[in-house]
């Protein structure tokens, strides 16, 4: 699956739009490597989300074409959610 698909399906990201803007913008990242919106994600792989204020990794459990949301969850792990400050940013 897609990795910009995949964000969205899991609801990881609310849009496929912004999901391929961060892609685009190097902030998502697969098993440690940059990657683009057309990244290929399996079972297995753990994707890091850099959004500024948010930083989230994740390993992929499931890639089903759709998903209710009360089943997208269940899609990935959480491995790590950091909150920063935009003060600290800067």
């Amino acid at each position: 699956m897609r990795l910009d698909k995949f964000l969205k399906v899991s609801r990881i990201i609310k849009r496929r739009t912004v999901a391929k803007e961060l892609c685009n913008a190097g902030k998502v990242s697969v098993n440690g490597r940059t990657a683009k919106a057309g990244t290929e994600v399996k079972e297995g792989d753990i994707i890091s989300i850099d959004r500024g204020d948010l930083y989230l990794e994740v390993e992929v459990l499931s890639t089903p074409e759709t998903a209710p949301a009360s089943r997208a969850g269940e899609m990935y792990r959480l491995i790590k959610k950091e909150k920063r400050s935009l003060d600290s940013l800067f």
